[in-house]
């Protein structure tokens, strides 16, 4: 899961809630790019007057809110503006000037990106990308293994049984090649 939309960050919330420490990478934490100088991330949040400034300087006022995505729609109020500033083109291609969107739950976004941040909680997110996460996240994306078909505890041992067999198979093929796979279960 990544912190990058509304629904994201809403599942991550009822986790914290129940007093779990969140440790999860943003979509840009994730990629490690830095997004540059004219980032929404460079742009201050005024929440006092509810706008975002600029790093030239100028606001970004509040337009609208966008129910389908769950952000509140920030402009600059002259289009001018932004096409006269040095940066235009860069900072956006817009006719209209810039904009942004911030979500509707985008403290929460910032609180998870700071923990993130912390170099006690990065060690314990890096333990999980080790290779024991290799084998569920195979099973669960590439053999589509995403619920038990059947009921009770024996079904579900053989079920995961049977994927988990898949899981080796797949590597040891991948490891070992079929000739020699097949070589190496005959001898």
């Amino acid at each position: 899961m990544r912190i990058q939309d509304t629904q994201g960050t809403e599942e991550l919330i009822k986790i914290d809630k129940k007093d779990i420490t969140v440790i999860v990478p943003s979509q840009r934490q994730a990629s490690e790019k830095d997004r540059g100088e004219l980032h929404k991330n460079n742009f201050r949040y005024d929440k006092d007057n509810n706008c975002y400034i600029c790093p030239e300087g100028h606001k970004l006022q509040f337009r609208r809110i966008d129910e389908v995505d769950k952000v509140d729609v920030y402009r600059i109020n002259d289009p001018k503006t932004c096409q006269e500033c040095h940066h235009f083109g860069r900072c956006t291609k817009s006719k209209l000037g810039r904009q942004i969107n911030r979500l509707w739950n985008e403290e929460s976004r910032l609180k998870f990106e700071a923990q993130y941040r912390q170099p006690e909680l990065r060690a314990i997110y890096k333990l999980r990308q080790q290779k024991s996460e290799h084998p569920f996240g195979h099973i669960k994306r590439n053999l589509k293994f995403d619920s038990f078909l059947t009921r009770g505890r024996d079904g579900a041992n053989a079920e995961i049984a049977l994927a988990a067999t898949c899981f080796n198979m797949a590597r040891m093929i991948t490891m070992l090649g079929i000739p020699a796979l097949i070589q190496k279960l005959q001898g």
